[in-house]
């Protein structure tokens, strides 16, 4: 999958563009619009947590540190066990699983309150009463639904295509 993201000048132009994809067979789900507190959307599908936080880059670093970390105690823990028990590689694996889990739900905490990244370059356009639509496709679409927008929406301004999508969209 790719996220694409457009920049719609208001909310009529939006509404068009969710149609026209939907009749394209892109789900719903799969299409997020952002816009300035204030502007109703009135039936179109706003962006959820996951899409205006950083929580999936958090959740992936925090586990990737989390369970390194974990590794490292474990792989300490088994080289110097305390007072004469005997451990071996479960305990390595035990801490290496302890640490994920706790990296992931430490750092997926603090990513639900940070800022989506990569929609920052878009917040200037949002604040002056622009929409910001992101939508999921299958790489084999891309340049499908690019066309799409291109063809029947000449003021949506194509604003770049992120290159994966995470796995919890």
């Amino acid at each position: 999958m790719r996220r694409l993201y457009f920049l719609v000048p208001d909310v009529k132009d939006a509404r068009e563009i969710v149609n026209e994809l939907l009749l394209a067979r892109v789900e719903e789900r799969h299409i997020h619009i952002i816009a300035k507190e204030g502007i109703s959307l009135e039936n179109l599908p706003e962006a959820g947590l996951m899409q205006k936080s950083d929580f999936i880059p958090a959740l992936e670093r925090g586990v990737a540190v989390g369970g390194a970390t974990g590794a490292l105690a474990g792989l300490v823990a088994v080289t110097f066990p305390p007072a004469g028990i005997v451990l071996g590689g479960g305990a390595v694996l035990a801490m290496s699983l302890a640490g994920a889990g706790f990296g992931a739900w430490f750092s997926s905490m603090i990513g639900s309150d940070v800022p989506n990244s990569r929609i920052k370059k878009f917040e200037k356009a949002i604040e002056e009463g622009e929409l910001l639509m992101i939508v999921d496709v299958p790489k084999a679409r891309v340049d499908e639904i690019d066309e799409l927008v291109k063809k029947h929406h000449p003021e949506a301004e194509i604003s770049g295509t992120e290159p994966t999508v995470p796995a919890f969209p």
